[in-house]
């Protein structure tokens, strides 16, 4: 069974829904959500937010952390995991910000590098992974782990 499969299924059976805010993978992890039967039982939606002005207008990252840390940082992660959850009404929520490539890394932000964000009622925790490889290759990885973060929110 896919990781989708199993997120669904497993939401389903606690009824917990959820929602996404994806930067990097422009709304991949919510496509692999969709393409699972039911889906639409506990997946209230997501937000593509490539540009720095949907991750303020829309899901309230602070202009202070895309001025001084950055999109790519766990302060954004955190706050669009929040905003998500905030403006979709979930129990969780999951966001991905980072750099595909193949451009666009520095010696502090490398290629491959995804912040992730993950809220709940009880918070909200951030996770950094460097993804090797190819722009398609970092999206699909990220992709992944954000469904396997919801699923071990479950």
């Amino acid at each position: 069974m896919a990781l989708a499969e199993k997120l669904v299924k497993a939401l389903i059976e606690k009824g917990i829904t959820c929602a996404t805010a994806e930067s990097c993978t422009g709304g991949g992890v919510g496509y692999a959500i969709t393409g699972v039967p039911g889906s639409s039982e506990v997946f209230m939606g997501g937000i593509i937010s490539y540009d720095n002005s949907v991750k303020r207008d829309i899901l309230g990252v602070p202009e202070e952390v895309l001025a001084t840390k950055g999109a790519v940082s766990p302060e954004c992660a955190a706050a669009m995991a929040q905003g998500a959850r905030r403006c979709l009404k979930t129990d969780l929520a999951v966001s991905l910000t980072g750099i595909a490539g193949p451009g666009g890394g520095s010696a502090e932000k490398p290629v491959g590098l995804v912040w992730f964000g993950l809220a709940s009622a009880t918070g909200v925790t951030t996770e950094k992974v460097v993804f090797p490889g190819s722009r398609e290759d970092v999206r699909n990885a990220a992709v992944e782990h954000a469904l396997g973060l919801l699923l071990s929110a479950i």
